[in-house]
């Protein structure tokens, strides 16, 4: 038995159009980035990365995007996400960026570097605001959003590693 080894790619996708996150789906996310491999690695690419390749997590919401390809095949879609320039969804076509946060070798890993640069990016916020009222604001956003170390722990439910075992 072989078994083969998947890598997590976490990104961002940046918009300046707010209707697109709403409409965004990971049908078409997984499009946009099979057609940059075509266009970066051509065929070769293709055949690569696409074996494996799936859009595991889309939050619309927050824009967060989990990519799952082979190990091999990491450095060839993480190549490629710089050539994502826009999403077709619905009949409709949005300018958009995928910009790579994290690249892990399990769900788990992924999870807790999100959590963490969540929670940077919140502070960053906090430290950002104007006024008293504003800041309560955030720092209500904040504690809301807080997860213990034992919540954390507790979440192996989640946890999906995927060996993907297959014989020869």
């Amino acid at each position: 038995m072989v078994r083969f080894k998947n890598r997590y790619v976490l990104c961002e996708l940046l918009s300046d159009d707010p209707r697109c996150r709403r409409c965004i789906e990971d049908r078409a996310v997984g499009l946009a980035v099979r057609d940059a491999i075509v266009r970066a690695h051509g065929d070769y690419g293709l055949g690569c990365c696409c074996v494996s390749f799936t859009v595991k997590y889309l939050n619309a919401y927050t824009g967060t995007v989990l990519l799952r390809c082979r190990k091999p095949c990491r450095p060839l879609l993480c190549a490629a996400l710089p050539l994502v320039r826009h999403l077709e969804s619905r009949g409709q076509r949005f300018h958009c960026a995928l910009r790579t946060l994290h690249v892990g070798g399990t769900i788990r890993t992924c999870q807790k570097f999100l959590i963490q640069y969540n929670r940077r990016q919140l502070h960053l916020l906090l430290r950002n605001c104007a006024n008293e009222e504003e800041r309560r604001r955030v720092q209500q956003a904040v504690m809301s959003c807080s997860i213990t170390e034992e919540q954390a722990q507790s979440g192996d439910e989640e946890e999906e590693e995927e060996d993907g075992t297959e014989t020869d």
